[in-house]
């Protein structure tokens, strides 16, 4: 799912408008995909390979040279079919892939330098379109001050908000609910340091 430039424009504002209700830093951070899932459709064509030359022997009289050519394309095609990023997604068992997007999203916490701003109030709203994944990474004040049933909550309704209107849309309505847990908490100090960008597509 591409997000348009314009549509980055609205959520970048939308968080940053976010921002200005709050001393917490929030960052978004929206992934096309938390992991390249090269391995599964390898291992399927494999085992397709392995199994097309049973069929073969048993109800054809084809030389073992041509079984053999047989049985590599087919492992061939197949690791190319099952390539496709939907088909191997759906290779990938669904705990494998939330772990990925888990690690995905701390690594993105410490990318952005979030585990090391003042205050420790830092706030990360991750999502993986492929994965159909968010997650909140907050910070040690933040996670403090605000339950974990409510971040739960916000990702719950970010989740379903992204199923119904589409990520940009539902990023851009998250931004002020985000705000709306962190304000009162963390309310805004003037000349506060601030991230330099608040949304980032990667």
């Amino acid at each position: 799912m591409a997000i348009e430039a314009s549509d980055q424009m609205a959520i970048e504002a939308a968080f940053s408008a976010a921002q200005s209700r709050t001393d917490a830093p929030i960052v978004c951070v929206l992934a096309r995909a938390s992991g390249r899932y090269e391995v599964e459709p390898i291992a399927a064509g494999a085992l397709l390979g392995l199994l097309a030359p049973w069929p073969l022997l048993i109800l054809t009289d084809l030389s073992a040279q041509r079984i053999f050519l047989v049985q590599l394309l087919v492992c061939l095609a197949a690791s190319a079919l099952l390539a496709v990023t939907p088909l191997r997604l759906l290779l990938t068992p669904r705990r494998e892939r939330r772990a990925n997007a888990h690690r995905a999203a701390l690594a993105q916490f410490q990318l952005r330098a979030l585990d090391r701003v003042a205050g420790r109030a830092s706030v990360l709203v991750y999502v993986s379109l492929a994965e159909r994944y968010a997650r909140v990474v907050a910070a040690e004040a933040a996670t403090h001050a605000i339950a974990q049933s409510q971040w739960q909550g916000f990702v719950d309704a970010l989740v379903a908000d992204i199923g119904r209107r589409g990520a940009a849309e539902a990023l851009a309505s998250a931004a002020p609910k985000c705000a709306d847990l962190l304000a009162a908490p963390f309310p805004p100090v003037s000349g506060a340091p601030r991230p330099r960008q608040h949304f980032h597509v990667i």
